[in-house]
């Protein structure tokens, strides 16, 4: 299982010695949940990219607190989108055997045969809620397309078949389709057709016009 070192925060937690363990190349965070006291601590920004990359939004992390490893998952993180950076982080602690529910997202491989032939790669759903035990809870579901003419559609129940997890969504929710090119088609043809009644109107408009003018 992949690790994380922590160092509790101690003393009052200003706005300033937040922002001098930023500038430092720090996240400070808090720890709760099973079986943890609510504890303020700081991780190295560049072990926790690291350490995110290797197991995933939804991976399990064993973080050092005070000496002690606790079996983790990142509930949530606040970023400062103009410096793109993580600012704090939220560590649930958990129970290995109890179940949780997560959203997982759902990555699609392979080149539909549909789009070869014109056909439109279409996908409403881009996650999924899931609930399996955290050892269970997968990084991405992969939905493979290859398959897909023009015209089929996967959806929620063609999903899970052979799983270690309850996908919650409905089963009619379509994931993915491919869809035929023609209504981008039609509508333009329909506007096409609408521009051009409208010119003929005011070309009678403006015969009749002259018509009276004379």
């Amino acid at each position: 299982m992949t690790s994380l070192k922590s160092v509790t925060r101690e003393g009052k937690q200003t706005k300033s010695v937040l922002n001098q363990l930023r500038n430092e190349g720090n996240i400070p965070a808090v720890v709760y949940g099973y079986g943890a006291e609510n504890t303020s601590v700081h991780v190295v920004e560049k072990d926790f990219v690291k350490v995110i990359r290797e197991v995933g939004r939804n991976g399990v992390i064993e973080l050092e607190v005070d000496s002690q490893p606790v079996k983790v998952m990142v509930s949530d993180y606040q970023v400062n989108p103009l410096k793109n950076q993580i600012t704090h982080i939220d560590f649930l602690a958990i129970n290995m055997k109890a179940e949780l529910t997560v959203d997982v997202t759902v990555t699609l491989t392979g080149e539909a045969a549909g789009a070869a032939e014109g056909g439109v790669v279409q996908q409403p759903l881009y996650t999924v809620s899931v609930t399996a035990t955290p050892d269970e809870i997968p990084e991405t579901i992969e939905v493979d397309v290859t398959s897909l003419n023009i015209g089929d559609t996967i959806s929620v129940a063609d999903l899970r078949t052979g799983r270690n997890f309850t996908i919650n969504n409905e089963d009619d929710e379509t994931v993915v389709s491919v869809v035929p090119p023609t209504v981008e088609a039609e509508e333009g043809d329909e506007t096409e057709a609408v521009e051009g009644e409208a010119a003929e109107n005011t070309e009678a408009t403006e015969e009749n016009s002259e018509e009276k003018s004379e």
